[in-house]
């Protein structure tokens, strides 16, 4: 597949193409980080994370660290992904915090994780750090996440940011920051590397991956210097790897572990090269998905039971914190691993946070993990690392070939549904929230009166569960975390399971003229 390449267009440029560049701050707020359209070339889609934007946040962001740390002179990292707009929007960054006496240290290209551990690793430990990034979102998008050592930054946290930003009182310094260059993604990677060493310590401590033959699609996003910092380095013969090269246009497919053709692509990478192991990032690698020697894809559920598996061999009755759209087969699973599943709301920050909550009231919760590939360990600082994840499964999978195991063997006794879909049905008026969730409390008590078997232990939306002949399986119908509609999740363990579900809930939802069912009515 080919794609045109795309150029960064200036502000100015912007505006003779009739492009507005009033910046709504508020508005750029995407849950715990900051997301927006970087390049014009889109109909319809104008630029609202402009340069001018970029710097002034950045700035906000000196003086929310100089407020919560009590320092008036502060050393920053600033890193970004294979986005087209990120070189331009870095340099606007970097003058913004440079502008405001701080020193910066400009990693280049790097991962979401990297970031944070500049702000903990020793002989660097950074007072905060930047990353530009929208993750898996298309070419045109740009974002900012921010980092101290204490974690990402929070909802709240955000939104002082971005009224500061608003604002625009800065005062610049009267002596400019000093700008650095630093390569960390090698030491990032490094402190990997090591990480396998020491955790197979094997009689070749050096490669304990040699003999095994791994391929990772990088999805031309940042995640290609695993092959090369990592997986060679150890040992491991990485023939085949695909999609290593940064490059912003994503001209092959999605740099996301979700997305079929994604998964699709790095499984005949698997076959065609005859690989013990895939690896799948995604562009600034926070989030990773894997595929079997057989080309069996591990993600979603599947990467969940294992690296649950993995954890509770290392501490067993460990509670495991899910997303809610984690399948009936994932808790059995987990439950005869010895282990506690506790699925709570959509949002990997919800899933972080929940699990920390858990360890503070005094109950061990090693893993949070989303269906999306988003893993946080506790022994990693509750960061999502995809890179990490990964680094765990491959100790594992070196530990197992001394007992003649494979990795994926450790899932075996995995349960996963005959059938299962998604649908995502639009609301269609302005107030989405309140006929959402009248919908909801409407279906709660229409559930109630049919006696379904409403899930008691539920967090987000309503979980119901069908016994053999009614459907065999479940639904999850919830509020989308962002957007004006409602995703709805069926899994059956049996055939014709999903219709016949979906047909009990067509009868009660088609009286809802503001809900756009037409996925529903075709499954």
């Amino acid at each position: 597949m080919q794609h045109k390449k795309r150029r960064v267009l200036s502000g100015k440029q912007n505006r003779k193409a009739g492009y507005r560049m009033v910046i709504e701050y508020r508005k750029l707020q995407n849950g715990s980080d900051i997301r927006g359209v970087a390049m014009a070339g889109i109909e319809g889609q104008p630029v609202t994370l402009s340069a001018e934007a970029v710097s002034d946040i950045a700035k906000a962001f000196v003086l929310f660290l100089q407020e919560r740390t009590g320092k008036s002179e502060l050393r920053l990292s600033i890193g970004r992904d294979s986005r087209l707009s990120g070189e331009s929007l870095l340099k606007a960054a970097a003058d913004g915090i440079l502008a405001m006496g701080a020193d910066l240290a400009d990693f280049g290209l790097a991962s979401t994780p990297s970031m944070f551990m500049s702000t903990v690793t020793k002989g660097y430990s950074y007072d905060g750090a930047i990353m530009l990034t929208a993750s898996h979102l298309p070419w045109n998008r740009n974002g900012m996440k921010f980092f101290t050592k204490n974690g990402g930054l929070e909802k709240s946290d955000i939104a002082s940011i971005l009224a500061s930003a608003e604002a625009n009182a800065f005062i610049p310094a009267v002596e400019r920051g000093t700008l650095t260059k630093v390569d960390f993604l090698s030491v990032y990677a490094a402190g990997l590397a090591e990480r396998i060493r020491s955790g197979v310590n094997a009689a070749d401590y050096d490669q304990p991956l040699k003999g095994f033959h791994i391929v990772v699609d990088a999805g031309n996003g940042a995640g290609g210097f695993y092959v090369d910092r990592v997986l060679q380095p150890l040992g491991a013969d990485t023939t085949g790897s695909q999609f290593l090269e940064p490059d912003g246009n994503f001209p092959n497919h999605q740099p996301n572990p979700e997305d079929k053709a994604a998964m699709d692509s790095i499984a005949q990478c698997v076959l065609a090269n005859k690989a013990d192991m895939g690896i799948i990032f995604d562009t600034d690698v926070d989030r990773a998905g894997a595929v079997a020697n057989d080309g069996k894809e591990i993600n979603r559920n599947r990467l969940i039971a294992l690296i649950s598996a993995v954890l509770l061999e290392e501490h067993p009755g460990t509670t495991i914190v899910t997303d809610s759209i984690t399948s009936s087969g994932l808790a059995a699973f987990i439950a005869q691993k010895g282990g506690v599943h506790h699925r709570f709301k959509r949002g990997y920050k919800n899933v972080i946070s929940e699990s920390i909550r858990i360890n503070k009231a005094g109950r061990d919760s090693q893993l949070a993990i989303e269906t999306s590939g988003h893993g946080a360990l506790k022994e990693n600082y509750f960061l999502d690392d995809g890179a990490y994840l990964i680094t765990k499964l491959l100790i594992k999978m070196a530990q197992l070939k001394e007992e003649n195991r494979t990795l994926f063997s450790l899932i075996d006794s995995l349960a996963e549904p005959q059938e299962s879909a998604e649908v995502r049905m639009n609301i269609l008026i302005p107030e989405f929230a309140a006929y959402g969730s009248g919908v909801l409390k409407d279906l709660a008590a229409y559930a109630a009166k049919e006696n379904w078997d409403v899930a008691k232990e539920n967090y987000e939306g309503l979980r119901v569960s069908f016994g053999a002949g009614e459907g065999d399986g479940w639904f999850l119908l919830r509020m989308s975390l962002h957007d004006p509609l409602m995703p709805l999740n069926i899994e059956s363990n049996s055939p014709g399971g999903v219709h016949q579900i979906a047909q009990k809930l067509y009868a009660f939802l088609s009286g809802y003229d503001k809900l756009e069912m037409s996925g529903l009515k075709g499954l």
